[in-house]
């Protein structure tokens, strides 16, 4: 199994630790597994800041590879919040920090929370996902230091009813951005945690995505729990065998490595 979206105290909305995660997936039968932590800079709600100690960050790891290195392979990657302001500074980083993984997600949308709700607020559902559909695809537009798109359809969690546009046409044009330099997706698996009953992002967009010669894609856990890692990892594999995917990928310094499935 492996890993590839996890957090520990590192980031804000985490409070367990690097070492016990490592053991827990070390327990789970866990062969790579990658720590994502959060950066969302200039995030909405002041109660949150999503900063990282690049420094302490840097240390732990390799403190802890050292340590672990006969019982597991253990990556350093980061997952970033983007928005359309905070791009120059996440160039900066990605140039002077070093990193094996990078996702590429997004939080907040129109300077708005998804999470409080704020996004929704005075506006049709169809409206909040076109605008979120499309800030993500100004973004990448705009910014390609990274390796994989997180939780692509992450709006559905907050909010979904039956007969919203899926927005298939702007996500295509997302898809006709990243594959040409060789970026990919994830197959995140905590929808399940969060009650949506299925992976982010949905079957049809994981279809689309092949459908136009994608072939990156990680799965991750999203986990901020030690019992959470590798979740639903079997019913993630199956998914992408019955879509016709033939590996999954990991990363090191954040170049791909392909494993059959």
């Amino acid at each position: 199994m492996y890993d590839f979206h996890l957090h520990s105290s590192f980031s804000e909305d985490c409070d367990t630790s690097m070492e016990n995660m490592i053991k827990t997936a070390i327990q789970k039968g866990i062969k790579e597994m990658c720590f994502t932590e959060h950066l969302d800079e200039d995030y909405p709600d002041p109660d949150w800041t999503f900063a990282l100690d690049f420094e302490k960050y840097d240390q732990k790891i390799k403190e802890l590879q050292a340590k672990f290195r006969d019982e597991i392979k253990i990556r350093k990657g980061i997952e970033l919040g983007v928005q359309p302001h905070v791009l120059e500074s996440y160039q900066n980083i990605t140039n002077r920090e070093y990193f094996d993984f990078i996702i590429c997600s997004m939080h907040v949308t129109k300077k708005k929370d998804l999470h409080n709700g704020d996004f929704f607020k005075d506006k049709s559902l169809n409206q909040a996902y076109e605008e979120y559909y499309g800030e993500l695809l100004a973004c990448i537009q705009n910014f390609k230091q990274f390796n994989v798109l997180g939780h692509l359809d992450l709006v559905t969690r907050y909010k979904y009813e039956e007969g919203v546009g899926k927005f298939l046409d702007i996500i295509e044009e997302i898809f006709k951005e990243i594959i040409p330099y060789g970026k990919g997706i994830e197959i995140n698996t905590s929808g399940f945690y969060y009650g949506i009953g299925r992976v982010h992002p949905s079957i049809d967009i994981l279809k689309l995505y092949k459908d136009l010669g994608g072939e990156i894609i990680t799965i991750g856990s999203d986990a901020h729990k030690p019992e959470r890692l590798a979740e639903h990892y079997d019913h993630s594999v199956e998914l992408l065998k019955n879509l016709g995917y033939k590996y999954v990928t990991t990363f090191e310094n954040k170049k791909p490595i392909f494993h059959k499935l």
